[in-house]
């Protein structure tokens, strides 16, 4: 009599459950994907904690953001893609139809078309904000450029689809050509809008003014107080808001002064030409000292410049070691006071337009007016004229 050991039987049972097909596939198959997906699945497990975990400490001994931002990037878009990707290759062990893979196939290749977009606009906000973060009024610029970054997300994913679209077997030159003609008459159309946008562009990184700066522009004077897509604002000095659009004020030529790091002065006044010539030698020294006696306040030069018409020249220039306007203008009326008291005090007299009439002998005797000069003019003598 033949007896079989209960071990055959086992082995009997668990073949037959194991060649029971589901779906198209045994549950042999199906144990095998799922042990291929379970491994993927704790590699990348151990992978994600390893590196992030290495990424995490090398943050803490850095002061740049980079290493942040990968850590954010490997949390929110490299380990899904590595999860997808274990299921796609557990998929291999199974039976598929050509239809089903098909379709996996295509649903894999939008889920990495959609996480590398993703990577991409990323790299792109944080190497922008980067660039922001080391200027002055950062917080301002970021929401500035918060509609740039839409505008070149926009022009991103649209590649990207493209691109999916391309790789699908679509044919997509009659997607390009009617993008191609369709950016041509939107560009037409718009012309003016896409000039101030790309004014915009130089404005943000060439940075020929920025926020709080004071700038002229033409005859226009004002503090720049909005930086915008298409416009800028400025608030002029009778406190009134200039809107400029962008391509104009490329196209100009502006004076930034808030990048003055001095101010340069040069004036000149004059003196009467009946001055003495030792006041004419000691004029410049008195110039001199008065500047150098005022704090934040460099002299360069001064000097008898020439021969007026009514009066004696002299010109003198120095620096202002503060690019404020309302300082400039408290040293250079302190200096003038200054000035006009020394003067004073010397007794060296300003001039100003006059005109001095001479006449002949025989003509003064029959002028019975007698005109007195000024002091300065004559030495308290008259002269006279007919009236």
């Amino acid at each position: 009599m033949l007896i079989l050991h209960p071990d055959i039987f086992f082995t009997i049972g668990m073949n037959e459950v194991m060649n029971r097909e589901f779906l198209g596939n045994n549950l042999q198959a199906w144990a095998t994907a799922i042990g291929i997906f379970l491994g993927i699945y704790i590699v990348v497990r151990i992978f994600k904690y390893l590196l992030i975990r290495y990424l995490k400490k090398l943050a803490e001994r850095t002061t740049t953001q980079f290493d942040d931002f990968l850590i954010d990037v490997i949390k929110a878009s490299v380990v899904p893609m590595l999860y997808f990707g274990g299921a796609y290759a557990a998929t291999g062990a199974l039976q598929i139809s050509d239809r089903a893979y098909n379709v996996i196939h295509t649903a894999l290749m939008v889920i990495f078309t959609f996480y590398v977009l993703r990577i991409i606009t990323s790299a792109i906000k944080y190497t922008v904000f980067s660039y922001i973060n080391r200027q002055e009024e950062a917080d301002i610029k970021k929401r500035q450029v918060r509609g740039i970054l839409i505008i070149v997300n926009v022009i991103v994913w649209a590649l990207g689809i493209v691109f999916l679209l391309d790789n699908m077997g679509r044919d997509v030159t009659a997607i390009i050509a009617g993008l191609g003609v369709g950016g041509i008459a939107i560009a037409l159309a718009a012309q003016t809008i896409l000039g101030d946008l790309f004014s915009y562009f130089v404005i943000f990184f060439d940075r020929p003014f920025e926020i709080g700066d004071f700038i002229t522009v033409d005859d226009k004077s004002g503090t720049v107080e909005y930086v915008g897509v298409k416009t800028t604002r400025i608030r002029t000095m009778t406190g009134d808001i200039l809107v400029v659009s962008n391509t104009n004020l490329t196209n100009s030529r502006v004076h930034n002064f808030k990048r003055l790091q001095e101010r340069r002065i040069s004036f000149k006044l004059g003196v009467i030409y009946q001055a003495s010539y030792e006041q004419l030698k000691a004029i410049p020294g008195y110039i001199k000292d008065i500047i150098d006696s005022v704090e934040g306040v460099r002299f360069d030069r001064s000097h008898f410049s020439g021969y007026g018409n009514f009066s004696l020249d002299f010109e003198t220039v120095y620096y202002v070691e503060a690019p404020d306007y309302a300082v400039f203008m408290d040293k250079q009326q302190e200096i003038f006071l200054a000035i006009f008291k020394k003067f004073e005090e010397e007794g060296i007299v300003f001039a100003y337009p006059t005109q001095t009439m001479f006449l002949a002998m025989e003509e003064q005797d029959k002028l019975n007016i007698n005109i007195p000069l000024p002091k300065e003019a004559g030495n308290g003598s008259s002269v006279k004229a007919q009236a």
